[in-house]
């Protein structure tokens, strides 16, 4: 009886410890066994049992020391495995776009499928569906895939995954999840947008070694939020939290599809931005809309001032609420942040309270049109690094990964 549950025991320390070498070696890319010695406090042998498994498993690859570095003796750097995989789907009102991210976070393959209409549930399963039959050789021959991240422009419930809301896209308690997986055989995990922009951007963005940061996307869609507080996602309840985007700014504005008067997607928007560019490319608005402000434009000096000034008071009312180190912002509202960065950070620091405001930072998000992409590959290969030891493949497979 002791000897098994010291056996047992034992077992659980040794997956706890590749889970946690392996989040390392997938958060940094490239790490050497000094570095991850440093890091968790393992001894030298310890380290290189686990990486020695890891490598069995065909996740991580490990390379020859950098013999440049003449101080110490050189420790072999361990990479992850780029032929583990994650499949991620983004469904909006006028495209659903497929990706394929490398353990890592390198993103190997973005695809834009546009559409005429706002895609229903089932159109969105139906063409990530085709997507993935066309690349479905090469998923089973040359990469290993865990399961498909899904970004969803909306409410999902956390404990089933399922669509409660997605008001742009006109989603009302859409089964997605069990959808796809029903359609394409692999594991399915959704997550709001927003909520994922804000993982990508704290793991591999610019929140990273930020423990509080909220990330503000605004898109097609409308305006999501992302809180990451003391280093984790913030949830809430039912995975909920984060919706920014209904914030109230302006009480006698507009009515908001949540049913509320003058929330702040319904007072800052995309669109009217683009209507005074004359534009219907979103892809051409930022340079359009720097230009004719720096040219003060009346018609775009006007427009930019208003939208800045209700997203100042969404934001000092974030700043009081969660007292963030960074906020990170994307999509448009990086754009008006960079049409006026100064006079969007001096309202927003009027504001707010004087304790928070004093520490919080605005930037702007660095991972581009790749963010939700790698967010979503962030929830698929999240069962994975939470247990690598669970992780099914043949020595003949480790063997083929790591040459």
């Amino acid at each position: 009886m002791r000897a098994e549950l010291r056996g047992n025991n034992l077992d659980l320390v040794r997956r706890r410890n590749l889970s946690l070498i392996l989040g390392r070696v997938h958060a940094l890319g490239a790490v050497s066994r000094a570095q991850l010695t440093r890091e968790t406090g393992l001894n030298r042998s310890t380290i290189a049992a686990l990486v020695a498994e890891l490598v069995q498993l065909g996740l991580v690859l490990e390379t020859e020391p950098d013999q440049t570095n003449l101080v110490g003796r050189p420790s072999p750097v361990i990479v992850p495995s780029d032929r583990t995989v994650a499949i991620t789907v983004n469904p909006e009102i006028d495209a659903v776009s497929i990706g394929l991210v490398a353990l890592g976070g390198r993103v190997i393959r973005q695809v834009r499928y546009d559409t005429r209409h706002i895609p229903t549930a089932r159109e969105v399963v139906d063409i990530t569906a085709a997507a993935i039959d066309a690349m479905r050789g090469e998923l089973e021959t040359t990469y290993r895939t865990v399961g498909i991240g899904l970004a969803i422009p909306g409410l999902v419930r956390a404990d089933d995954q399922l669509v409660t809301l997605a008001p742009h896209l006109e989603w009302h308690n859409e089964p997605v999840g069990d959808m796809l997986r029903a359609a394409t055989g692999y594991e399915v995990v959704a997550g709001n947008d927003a909520s994922l922009g804000a993982i990508a951007e704290s793991m591999r963005g610019a929140g990273r070694g930020i423990d509080d940061l909220v990330y503000l996307n605004g898109g097609a869609s409308g305006i999501g939020g992302g809180i990451i507080a003391g280093g984790v996602l913030l949830g809430g309840t039912s995975g909920y939290a984060g919706e920014i985007g209904h914030t109230l700014v302006n009480s006698t504005g507009a009515a908001c599809h949540c049913g509320a008067v003058g929330c702040l997607e319904t007072e800052v928007s995309r669109g009217p931005l683009l209507d005074v560019l004359g534009l219907d490319q979103p892809e051409l608005l930022e340079e359009a809309l720097l230009e004719r402000y720096a040219a003060g434009d009346a018609e775009v000096v006007a427009l930019v001032d208003r939208q800045t000034g209700y997203l100042a008071r969404a934001l000092a009312n974030t700043v009081n609420v969660f007292n963030p180190r960074l906020i990170v912002l994307g999509g448009f509202l990086g754009s008006l942040y960079a049409a006026a960065p100064d006079a969007l950070s001096e309202a927003v620091s009027s504001l707010a309270m004087a304790g928070p405001r004093s520490e919080v930072q605005l930037v702007r998000a660095t991972l581009g049109n790749a963010i939700l992409t790698v967010g979503a590959a962030e929830i698929a290969f999240a069962p994975l690094i939470a247990d690598p030891a669970s992780s099914a493949v043949s020595d003949k497979d480790a063997v083929s990964a790591s040459l």
